[in-house]
């Protein structure tokens, strides 16, 4: 079990996110979008799917204008941006990575939405008040918080959200019954230093010790699977810009951990679970009866 100190945290971080943002943009989306996309058909591209991504998450979340939304671990700020320009809520992000960081507030300006959106490169852990947000997103970032922090990780958001809010969480997971082996070694080494995938279990039990409500959860393995061999593709098609901005041993690790991923998703190693959650209380959660609002 990793101690995930915040020293340790910033390093794996910046060892996995400050590569180069033109290296990152070789294989993904124009939106920068680093997580499992959703992809509504098989022949779906994967930048239309990166956007239903961001819609299926915004529909699940019910976002709706004035609302304010924190995004733990928000990347290159692609969610901030699709939820702020789409449903006129405000937004404030949170990331380790400086080169992360910079490139969202630039992103930001060039929209004109200063007035709505705002990134921080700050650990998650020092965020204070209470009950700031109506929604809170963390999207491909509880595989960095380590198993020992979970329990701070889920109060720390209890404390933050409204009374009448929803949480989502988008997350790698693996079975309960998993063990390293070398090619997850291997990972963890060359790639995703830190990482500890919490298994599905684990998140609902702590969500429950956290006076979380679980509302909804949905599996997303093949779309991993998909989104992953994309991105193996698109390097190979790029191989020789990719060369302008990392050395041959760096792209073919990635080529490699990419492809490792996609199987490991295909074989059912690794899965990817989205957990929508409320505050428990008396009264019944700010949703629908039935989820036919996210389909409509």
């Amino acid at each position: 079990m990793l101690r995930h100190t915040r020293a340790r945290d910033r390093h794996s971080i910046a060892h996995h996110y400050d590569i180069s943002n033109d290296f990152y943009g070789l294989f993904l989306d124009p939106n920068m979008a680093y997580t499992c996309a959703y992809f509504l058909e098989e022949e779906t591209d994967l930048e239309r799917a990166q956007l239903a991504k961001f819609e299926h998450i915004a529909r699940k979340l019910r976002l709706k204008p004035y609302q304010s939304l924190l995004d733990i671990g928000c990347g290159w700020g692609s969610f901030i941006v699709h939820a702020c320009k789409h449903y006129g809520i405000t937004a404030h992000g949170v990331t380790l990575s400086r080169q992360q960081a910079n490139y969202a507030n630039d992103w930001i300006r060039r929209e004109g939405l200063e007035d709505q959106a705002l990134v921080e490169y700050r650990d998650y852990r020092d965020l204070v008040g209470e009950a700031q947000y109506d929604r809170v997103s963390a999207i491909g970032i509880v595989e960095h918080v380590g198993y020992r922090n979970l329990a701070r990780y889920f109060h720390g958001i209890q404390r933050l959200l409204k009374d009448n809010g929803l949480f989502l969480n988008h997350g790698i997971s693996r079975a309960r019954e998993w063990r390293p082996n070398p090619g997850s070694d291997w990972i963890s080494d060359k790639v995703f230093p830190e990482g500890e995938p919490p298994s599905l279990s684990t998140v609902i039990t702590q969500l429950e010790d956290t006076a979380f409500e679980v509302q909804d959860v949905e599996d997303l393995r093949a779309h991993y699977a998909k989104t992953c061999a994309e991105w193996v593709k698109r390097l190979q098609r790029n191989h020789e810009a990719c060369l302008r901005h990392v050395d041959e041993q760096t792209y073919r690790t990635w080529i490699l951990y990419l492809a490792m991923s996609s199987i490991y998703f295909e074989e059912g190693q690794i899965f990817l679970y989205q957990v929508l959650a409320t505050k428990r209380m008396e009264r019944f959660a700010p949703v629908p009866l039935t989820r036919e609002d996210i389909y409509a």
